[in-house]
């Protein structure tokens, strides 16, 4: 039997987040609305929501802004009572996604864009990838004016040998226990790299701090606190350098994972039909332009063009860019063994150092 990451005390009390009310722009005080369940942070989705009430002036928007884990257990723990949920549910955390439309909380949605969608990022048109963000090494300018920084795993493990005193310390990378994007990513690096543990053992020997979310890390890399932070979510750290200019980004050239985020249409919506509409606008053209240049998210539609979509990456990088499919091979890691084996590891490579 698997057995799954437990989430029993989650689904029993799930989180309520305050929803924050888009009045239909006919100015239709009884206008159907669309309710949203997301992990992007509600200012940052504001364009994307002023965009959609554009082209659906008859539709309001009641958008909740959740951590991962509680749009999941909301939507499981909703539909499971009988009650209605979210029309639309938008989350960073891909497994738990996939894991929402594989054991049926997820409904068939089938949208103007479907058919032409990318294979891997449309699963039996349930659950859509709807963003291209790949994984990036962060650098400060200033501490590598002399030499050019470590372009690819191999040359960070020598880097980090080479100068673990100078650096000790100053090494940033998520926290695998209490990251999912973190996580995620560490374990796309155990498929891809083979050798991965001398890596995680040359970070342990320089010291590397490891934290939960991005911004803490591209923060201290940015100030000049740190000198590099490994598999950063290359969406916060591409908003970041627009404001920090010795913030510099690297797109490793051995492989680059890309993740994405994903939207679906709760079984249990309350309009389901209205959750359809919004996620057929995050896949238009006009939508993902949105994504691309106001929320700085890279888009995945193949029509929009600009440097912030999967199209430039995959014109400028081709082979080196690994997306992650969506599919229920994502729910591997969320087996409670598999899990803790892999946490275990990397505990012990980064302890003995």
């Amino acid at each position: 039997m698997v057995r799954l990451i437990p989430l029993l005390v989650l689904l029993t009390t799930p989180a309520v987040a305050e929803a924050q009310l888009f009045p239909a722009l006919s100015g239709d005080a009884g206008a159907p609305v669309a309710t949203v369940y997301s992990s992007l942070d509600e200012p940052l989705a504001r364009p994307m929501i002023a965009a959609f009430q554009q082209a659906n002036p008859d539709i309001a928007v009641s958008y909740e802004d959740l951590q991962t884990i509680d749009i999941y257990a909301r939507v499981v723990a909703e539909t499971d009572s009988g009650a209605r949920t979210a029309d639309f549910a938008f989350s960073s955390s891909m497994d738990l996604q996939v894991k929402l439309a594989n054991d049926g909380y997820a409904q068939e949605s089938v949208v103007p864009l479907s058919a032409s969608w990318p294979r891997w990022a449309n699963w039996r048109n349930t659950a859509y990838a709807l963003t291209y963000e790949p994984a990036v090494f962060v650098y400060h300018k200033p501490s590598f004016a002399g030499s050019p920084p470590p372009g690819s795993r191999a040359e960070l493990i020598r880097y980090l040998v080479d100068n673990a005193d100078t650096v000790f310390g100053r090494i940033g990378t998520y926290d695998i226990e209490r990251s999912g994007v973190g996580f995620m990513f560490f374990s796309r690096d155990q498929e891809q790299y083979p050798d991965l543990w001398t890596l995680v053992g040359a970070m342990g020997a320089a010291g590397v701090k490891l934290y939960s979310t991005t911004s803490a890390i591209v923060e201290r890399v940015a100030d000049g606190r740190f000198v590099f932070g490994y598999n950063i979510l290359g969406s916060y750290a591409a908003e970041a350098a627009t404001r920090n200019p010795d913030l510099g980004i690297i797109l490793p050239a051995d492989y680059t994972v890309v993740t994405s985020r994903i939207g679906l249409v709760p079984r249990a919506a309350t309009n389901p039909e209205l959750g359809r509409r919004y996620l057929a606008f995050l896949m238009s053209e006009a939508g993902q332009t949105i994504m691309a240049e106001q929320l700085q998210i890279a888009a995945l539609n193949q029509a929009v063009a600009g440097p912030n979509t999967a199209n430039a990456m995959q014109q400028a990088l081709g082979a080196q860019l690994r997306p992650v499919p969506v599919n229920p091979g994502l729910m591997v890691y969320l087996d409670q063994v598999k899990r803790a084996r892999l946490i275990r590891r990397w505990n012990e490579a980064l302890s003995t150092q």
